[in-house]
C-alpha cells in the first residue's frame, strides 16, 4: 500500500544560538586538552606516577572524544533558508519535517537536507498537433502558472515534480482539445476553444491541478497562448470562416434592411403622405430592399412622363 506522506515542521535551532554553544563547548573541550597536556608535561618532569598519568590521559581522551563526537559533526547540522523556499529534512530513510522558514538553522547533523522551490514557475508548453472534438487537426500550447505548496509530497511522490508538471500539462492539454471543438456552428449551445477562452482556461487548470495534486503541486492559472489549425486545413478552414462571416453580414444586412423598410411604410401610413395600394407596397418594398442590400451604388431611373398624351 503507497504511504501517504503528510508535511510538518522539523526539529530546529537558531542557528546563531547553536553556533555559540558549539564555539563555547569548542574553546572548553580545546582549553580542557591543553590543559591536560600541560598537566602530563608537570608530571613527567617530575617523578612519574603511574596513577597521576592515568588520571590525566583518562581526563584528555574524554575531552577529546568529546570535541570529536560532538562538536566536529555539529557542524554539518547548521543551514539556511531563503524566502519561498523549503528545507526537507531525511534522517535515517525517514522523513522527520520541512522547515520553511526563512533564516540561519541548526538541526540534526545527521539528517540529509534536500531543498526545494517554492517560488512561483511557468511551464510554456510546446505545440501540439491533436484532433478536436469534431476531428479536425488543430494546433495547441498553454501556459501554465504553478508552484509548490507541499514539498514533502514533491520530493517523496514522484520522481522529479518539474518533469512530472511538463508531462501531466502536456496531458492535459490534449483532453483539453479533444473535449472541445476549436470552432462551433452555434456558440451558444456547443462551447468551443475559440468561442469561450475563460471557460477553457477555468477546465484546464481543474484538469491540471487534479494530476498534480499528489504531487504537491498547485497550478495558479493556466491559459491557452497558441491555438490554430493544423497546416494541411489552414487554407480550407480559413475559406469556411469567410464564408461564414460573409452570410452572417448578410443575414444582418437583411434583417437591418427589412427593419428599416417596415419603418418607412409605418411613418407614411402614419403622416398619410401617400395612400399606397398592396401593388405600389410590393413595388417599393422591392426596390428599397434593392437598393439597401446592394453592394453596389444603385442609380435611379426618373420617370419624366410620357411623350404621348
Amino acid at each position: 500500500m503507497k504511504q501517504q506522506i503528510a508535511e510538518f515542521s522539523a526539529f530546529k535551532v537558531n542557528g546563531f544560538l547553536a553556533l555559540s554553544v558549539i564555539l563555547a563547548l569548542a574553546i572548553f573541550g580545546s582549553w580542557q586538552v591543553w590543559a591536560t597536556i600541560q598537566g602530563l608535561i608537570e608530571v613527567l618532569g617530575r617523578s612519574l606516577k603511574v596513577e597521576d598519568f592515568a588520571d590525566l590521559a583518562e581526563i584528555g581522551a574524554w575531552f577529546g572524544a568529546t570535541l570529536l563526537i560532538v562538536v566536529i559533526p555539529s557542524w554539518s547540522g547548521f543551514f539556511t533558508v531563503e524566502p519561498n523556499q523549503a528545507v526537507v529534512l531525511v534522517f535515517l530513510g525517514r522523513y522527520v519535517g520541512t522547515v520553511q522558514e526563512a533564516g540561519f538553522w541548526w538541526t540534526n547533523p545527521f539528517a540529509n537536507k534536500r531543498q526545494v522551490s517554492l517560488r512561483v514557475r511557468n511551464f510554456n508548453s510546446k505545440i501540439l498537433k491533436v484532433n478536436d472534438a469534431q476531428g479536425s487537426p488543430i494546433e495547441i500550447a498553454a501556459v501554465v502558472v504553478w508552484q509548490v505548496v507541499e514539498s514533502a509530497k514533491s520530493r517523496f511522490a514522484v520522481d522529479d515534480y518539474e518533469q512530472f508538471v511538463g508531462i501531466q500539462s502536456e496531458t492535459a492539454i490534449r483532453t483539453l482539445a479533444i473535449r472541445y471543438p476549436y470552432d462551433a456552428p452555434d456558440e451558444q449551445s456547443i462551447p468551443s476553444l475559440r468561442a469561450v477562452p475563460d471557460e477553457i482556461a477555468l477546465y484546464l487548470q481543474k484538469e491540471l491541478q487534479a494530476r498534480l495534486e499528489v504531487a504537491g503541486v498547485e497550478v495558479l492559472e493556466a491559459r491557452l497562448s497558441h491555438l490554430a489549425y493544423a497546416p494541411e486545413i489552414a487554407q480550407m478552414m480559413l475559406r469556411r470562416q469567410q464564408a461564414k462571416a460573409m452570410i452572417d453580414a448578410r443575414r444582418q444586412i437583411v434583417d437591418s434592411a427589412v427593419g428599416m423598410v417596415d419603418e418607412a411604410l409605418k411613418r407614411i401610413s402614419e403622416r398619410q403622405i401617400i395612400d399606397l395600394d398592396d401593388e405600389r407596397k410590393a413595388a417599393m418594398i422591392n426596390n428599397l430592399l434593392v437598393v439597401l442590400t446592394s453592394e453596389q451604388n444603385i442609380q435611379p431611373v426618373v420617370n419624366a412622363g410620357s411623350l404621348y398624351t
